[in-house]
């Protein structure tokens, strides 16, 4: 109770801090999300080359989900308390910043320590190797949950209850997440970086190895410095001074000594129904997502342009097309992030402008199965002729689809770029400004949301494979999922979802949210 009475008195006592100190912890996302893309496009091929087999692969991703159902909210719940002098959420950040770092180097490494700690050139599976890839993936996993709830909060705070401030800030890191997203692909799909780094390449660790230590120095470098910015040029006002220094020993103890799953169970059953239907429309929104997210670029190889996993070149051709797909995607989500504020305002504010992207969500993941059916229409084969009989035999492998269904497919890419922006912005920012009204913790807050994100991640990674091999394999059924879930987010977004309350006056004694040292 003592934390949401810190959190009313900090709003009507604080006014918003200038913008360009919200661009500076906003930009600390393209750090986290350049290293995610290089996760995604890089990471899959490397455990294979450590000789993880692929039914374990599917444990490891799972990492990423449980470490956000427990991280967000442990660390949300316990930022809100932190009394350090240097804030309640630079501490966190700081501290997440840094195990990326560790993590990383870890990963990157792993080929070289399990080499040094006994693997074979010519062994496999490569269990020093992969034991090290492993406890530095689960701690990549815990430190970017770590990293992103607190900025987000720190964004909330610098924003200071003010709704536009908080939609801004939200889309500003929704662009930075778009920006390193692009520099990730670029920088895992250029295959001469190890040019730049010569001493990557080791006796364990072979040229594709080595691409993949270099792109992870970059996003180390990249990282950290702009976490050391944001850092630098950014003070928070320490909890102490929030509640006024004759009470902040005595409350702070008191704070300090309340259960942190007591705290969850009351903020759960006490929640407000604008926070209820946000999570309910969440939910909904990622059940839609993860399908598509976690199996896109495995689409355009199998029912794009027909290949099969490690037989012959079309699946990794149409993977490399889904590569392509996902830097448009990027592009447009990071141009989309810039607009959100303009085209909430023409859509009647940002719970119709959800709902109306997410009714767009819905009709792309439909037009898969039409992209699909076009491209099996359309495989060709090759022919092989026969001297002298003038016959023909087929080839075992189709021919690329047609540019027609390559370019329909990329335009599906691209055009989910637009809701995807307002997925990574706009709950975030109703959160926030729900939280905001009701003086609940910006850091519980944002932890209990990444509940409503991480569970149906979970939900779809172990269900999606065997609900697809029930229809036949592929990726269509899941897909459809996605779409009918889509549709009834957009629904409820429309019908129950209330409107953000609107912004307060600023109070008569203005102070800056964040200090001017």
């Amino acid at each position: 109770m003592e934390v949401e009475a810190v959190n009313k008195e900090e709003q009507q006592q604080r006014r918003p801090s200038p913008i360009m100190k919200m661009v500076t912890v906003a930009a600390i996302a393209a750090g986290v999300q350049f290293g995610w893309a290089l996760q995604l496009s890089l990471l899959t091929p490397y455990v294979q080359l450590l000789g993880i087999a692929h039914k374990w692969a599917a444990f490891i991703w799972l990492c990423g989900p449980i470490s956000g159902m427990i991280v967000q909210p442990v660390v949300g719940y316990h930022s809100d308390r932190c009394s350090s002098r240097f804030g309640r959420r630079r501490p966190f950040i700081a501290a997440g910043a840094a195990l990326v770092a560790l993590a990383v180097f870890l990963i990157g490494y792993a080929a070289d320590l399990g080499h040094l700690f006994g693997d074979a050139h010519d062994q496999t599976p490569k269990l020093h190797a992969i034991a090290v890839f492993v406890v530095g993936f689960w701690i990549l996993d815990v430190a970017n949950n770590m990293l992103q709830g607190p900025c987000r909060a720190l964004l909330a705070d610098l924003s200071a209850g003010n709704q536009k401030k908080t939609r801004a800030a939200n889309a500003m890191y929704s662009f930075f997440m778009a920006v390193g997203n692009v520099g990730g692909y670029a920088a895992g799909s250029y295959t001469h970086l190890h040019k730049l780094f010569p001493f990557t390449n080791t006796a364990a660790c072979d040229i594709y190895c080595s691409n993949l230590k270099s792109c992870f120095f970059i996003s180390i470098a990249l990282l950290l410095g702009l976490t050391a910015l944001a850092l630098a040029t950014v003070h928070e006002t320490p909890l102490s001074e929030l509640r006024g220094d004759t009470a902040s020993d005595s409350e702070g103890s008191q704070v300090g000594r309340e259960p942190f799953l007591g705290e969850i169970f009351r903020a759960l059953r006490s929640m407000k129904r604008p926070m209820l239907t946000l999570l309910i429309v969440t939910c909904l929104n990622w059940i839609a997502w993860f399908p598509f997210l976690l199996f896109d670029t495995d689409w355009m190889g199998r029912e794009v342009y027909g290949g099969k996993v490690g037989e012959g070149q079309l699946y990794g051709m149409g993977v490399r097309a889904g590569a392509l797909g996902l830097m448009l995607n990027s592009v447009v989500s990071g141009l989309m992030s810039l607009a959100i504020e303009y085209l909430a305002r023409g859509a009647g504010g940002v719970k119709r402008l959800w709902g109306v992207v997410n009714f767009l969500l819905a009709v792309c993941l439909g037009l898969t199965v039409l992209v699909t059916k076009r491209a099996e229409s359309q495989r060709r084969f090759p022919s092989v002729t026969h001297g002298g009989g003038g016959g023909s035999i087929v080839d075992n492998e189709a021919l690329p689809p047609p540019a027609g269904v390559k370019v329909g497919a990329l335009v599906l890419f691209a055009v989910l770029g637009i809701p995807l922006a307002v997925t990574y912005s706009v709950p975030f920012a109703l959160a926030s400004i729900f939280s905001s009204t009701s003086g609940a913790g910006q850091g519980l807050s944002l932890g209990v949301l990444n509940l409503a994100i991480v569970v149906p991640q979970m939900l779809i990674s172990v269900t999606s494979g065997p609900f697809d091999a029930l229809f036949g394999g592929g990726n269509l059924p899941a897909f459809m999922v996605g779409a009918i879930a889509a549709a009834a987010s957009g629904i409820l977004a429309l019908t129950l979802l209330p409107s953000p309350p609107p912004d307060v006056s600023p109070s008569p004694k203005p102070a800056d949210v964040s200090s001017a040292k």
